[in-house]
């Protein structure tokens, strides 16, 4: 099993899930380039198919077989363009709060919280208490296990934010116009699990719908009281209905 997660995120978003889920998979996080403890790209190479390039060559680099595949948001973005390339390489696929079109709702809200967000912080306290009127469902042990790392500490003694800054500058102008990934989906043949938060404001109720009916093996599934970071905000829920989908016809223990 194979998560990816969301913008500005980082590999350990996806801790808690991961250990419930080890009794049944041998379980991977990535942390995607300019995120988390990966390496910044250069030149601002941060398109879908790059990051698809990355989940191929480690994928390849740990000869693993074919994943389960779960993306956040932009990793659910990311998860899409894989499949739609590589549809050997995944036997299922989680798509979490995220499809081709973005709600603009949730797009003007991203560009906003980018463009408040400070750049540096005293303490990890005082990230978590600027985060938290924004991660209003999540739990505050899980918010506080995100905040410490997803921030790194300068010479100065304070913190900054592990993801690039390039990122941060091109959220702060707006989200930059998306791929057409329709063309992707429609050529998507594995099982597919397709996750709303009915809070979300970024992924519309009629791009989900739309979203079902161009993939034939696919269900939609939406995640009451959840908003679009379903696996923080709803996590029981979340891991049920993961396990609810993988477990009729995927063995234990695979990758």
């Amino acid at each position: 099993m194979l998560l990816l997660h969301g913008f500005s995120s980082h590999a350990h978003y996806w801790d808690t899930f991961a250990r419930a889920m080890g009794d049944a998979f041998h379980v991977l996080a990535l942390d995607q380039r300019g995120h988390g403890d990966s390496d910044w790209a250069k030149d601002g190479a941060y398109t879908v198919d790059d990051h698809a390039t990355d989940i191929g060559a480690f994928h390849d680099q740990l000869m693993l077989d074919p994943v389960v595949l779960i993306g956040l948001s932009m990793g659910g973005r990311n998860a899409i363009m894989y499949t739609g390339i590589h549809p050997g390489k995944v036997e299922k696929l989680v798509i979490v709060d995220i499809g081709p079109d973005i709600d603009p709702r949730g797009a003007e809200r991203v560009r906003r919280t980018a463009a408040d967000a400070p750049e540096e912080f005293t303490a990890i306290d005082e990230a978590v208490a600027y985060l938290r009127p924004l991660n209003t469902r999540a739990s505050e042990v899980s918010l506080r296990y995100r905040v410490e790392h997803g921030l790194k500490q300068l010479p100065n003694g304070r913190y900054t934010w592990k993801y690039d800054t390039f990122l941060r500058e091109q959220r702060r102008k707006g989200t930059p116009p998306p791929v057409d990934l329709w063309p992707v989906v429609r050529r998507i043949k594995v099982p597919t699990l397709i996750l709303r938060g009915s809070e979300s404001d970024v992924f519309a109720p009629e791009t989900a719908r739309r979203m079902q009916d161009m993939i034939p093996t696919s269900q939609l599934v939406e995640i009451p009281g959840a908003g679009h970071s379903i696996p923080a905000d709803a996590p029981a829920t979340f891991e049920q209905a993961v396990r609810a989908f993988v477990s009729s016809t995927t063995e234990p223990k695979r990758a």
